[in-house]
């Protein structure tokens, strides 16, 4: 909102220069890409695609490398290493969050300008002088610029609590927000979602390009995935379950239970394959895929990416610094690991037979690789600290080589933003806290079946005397962890300090110290605090 502001304020001071110099200066441009445009279905479709880009660039952000980091360590699930860059420190060391806090400036920002872009489009296509499309296009726009903003303002309600509502674009200066209560919020997501549910297409009928190829436009199923998650932070489980359920009946998805795609002949299985990119898309083969938000390389496709994305370099190990080792595609590429599983990870979580703790999954031991080495072919020793980063056990699921970017700066991979793996989660949690355990637990077999193949019911069938929420967050880890948004998933549930504290609190190097029950909601930016000079806008309890 900071830069948005900013933004406005610089172009109303060029405009008060600019009318003291001659008419020569000023513009009367042919055409242009600004809001104003807007006004044909050849602009409504460019400023949608703009709110993809627009989300890329939050998950791709290279300035503090660290950002990844900032979502996992100081869960239950991550450790920072000696390799940690410096914005994430807050987030395992929680007496440094403060209202400065950069990664917190940061996601507020980019979600309000989020909601501010789709505020443009929904003023415009909702204007009752604007004919030019039918009813029924109309609203398909609106219903995808809805599902934008929704997701913008559950990002925020989850990490803050009550934010200013704004649902109509910023066009100038304002110094008066207000915090909304978070009922209001609420309500205006869920608003926003039952529209676009009732108006986005089927998965089958998302646009295309030209080669006929469907690609990661939204359908209504997005929308009732993420109605699910918010009805649930509501705690509206009965709504939640029927989104969840919705999904599951639909027989547009299907869980992954066998090898396909690009890899099927080389050493691999069924659940590494949905994370191979070339394999993540649903016309790539996966049936699990929900949302994925795709990516290109820049040099073959102009605009393909957005920035630098960290997501290989954090999550994977740092083995090429290890005298024998050398980058090389099968072990995902260059990585420098920013950040480690936990021992609750690596050495608590999975029963044994779990296919997600497969060697391709979670790879855990490594060879030297590099020929010329006397050692060549045997397995990497774990001695000394410069293991907890340099050969630590990773996920796999970021791994991706580039032939022409050996060094690895960039990461050209899709993002799997939902799939049917957290569907049947979030379905068993709805049903688990009405008191459903026996249909939570058939929900998480499916997927314990899935894992376990062969071995099970013997191995992996859980009975509802099993079902907790603490199980049901132990489950999420298993099937999730890499790709999910561990702090918000955590913030949402209200279980963030105990997890943190019971399952983190006694890594070696960087421990999770400090956190207090008012971490469970991050500072308002000061900067907004302060430039809201008209108003109060209120800091989170607990931050000074």
């Amino acid at each position: 909102m900071k830069k948005v502001i900013h933004y406005y304020i610089a172009a109303a001071l060029l405009v008060s220069v600019a009318s003291c110099k001659k008419s020569y200066l000023a513009e009367n441009p042919p055409s242009s890409y600004t809001p104003a445009s807007v006004s044909d279905s050849l602009g409504f479709e460019a400023s949608l695609v703009g709110l993809y880009n627009h989300v890329s660039t939050i998950l791709t952000y290279s300035n503090y490398q660290g950002w990844p980091s900032v979502w996992q360590v100081g869960t239950d699930v991550a450790n920072a290493t000696a390799n940690q860059q410096g914005i994430e420190i807050p987030y395992y060391n929680y007496a440094q969050l403060t209202p400065t806090d950069i990664a917190a400036g940061y996601i507020w920002g980019k979600e309000y300008v989020l909601i501010n872009l789709a505020n443009t489009i929904i003023t415009g296509i909702e204007n009752p002088s604007f004919t030019a499309m039918t009813t029924a296009g109309k609203n398909a726009v609106n219903a995808e610029a809805r599902f934008f903003r929704a997701y913008a303002y559950n990002t925020l309600a989850t990490l803050f609590g009550k934010v200013p509502i704004i649902t109509k674009p910023v066009t100038g200066p304002k110094t008066d927000f207000v915090r909304a209560s978070l009922d209001s919020v609420n309500t205006l997501i869920a608003n926003d979602l039952t529209f676009a549910v009732a108006n986005l297409p089927d998965i089958e009928s998302v646009k295309s390009n030209s080669k006929g190829k469907m690609y990661g436009r939204a359908s209504k199923f997005m929308a009732m995935q993420l109605l699910a998650e918010v009805y649930l932070r509501m705690n509206k489980n009965d709504l939640a379950e029927q989104q969840a359920q919705a999904i599951i009946s639909s027989g547009k998805f299907s869980l992954i239970k066998a090898r396909y795609g690009i890899k099927t002949g080389l050493p691999g299985d069924y659940y590494s394959d949905m994370f191979q990119y070339g394999n993540q898309r649903r016309v790539q083969g996966n049936t699990e895929a929900i949302w994925v938000l795709e990516q290109e390389n820049p040099a073959t496709v102009v605009g393909g990416n957005t920035d630098n994305a960290q997501q290989r370099r954090v999550w994977g190990a740092a083995y090429y610094n290890i005298s024998g080792m050398v980058i090389c595609d099968s072990l995902g590429g260059r990585s420098i690991a920013r950040l480690r599983l936990s021992n609750w990870v690596l050495y608590g979580l999975y029963a044994a037979g779990d296919i997600r703790n497969s060697q391709y999954n979670i790879r855990r031991k490594y060879y030297y690789n590099d020929p010329a080495n006397a050692n060549y072919g045997k397995q990497v020793p774990y001695t000394g600290p410069d293991t907890l980063y340099k050969i630590c056990p990773s996920t796999t699921k970021w791994g991706q080589f580039d032939p022409n970017d050996v060094f690895g700066y960039a990461m050209i991979k899709d993002f799997p933003l939902m799939r049917l793996g957290e569907t049947y989660l979030l379905l068993a949690e709805a049903q688990f806290k009405q008191g459903k355990t026996q249909l939570a637990a058939d929900n998480i077999n499916v997927l314990r079946a899935r894992a376990f193949g062969s071995l099970y019911p013997a191995t992996g069938q859980v009975s509802a005397s099993d079902i907790t929420m603490d199980f049901i967050l132990d489950e999420r880890a298993r099937e999730l962890v890499g790709e999910e948004n561990r702090r918000m998933t955590l913030m949402r549930t209200g279980t963030l300090v105990d997890r943190a504290t019971r399952l983190n609190a006694n890594d070696a190097q960087h421990p999770t110290t400090g956190i207090s029950s008012f971490n469970l909601l991050l500072p308002i930016p000061l900067s907004e605090i302060q430039l809201n000079k008209d108003a109060v806008l209120e800091q989170n309890p607990g931050y000074q």
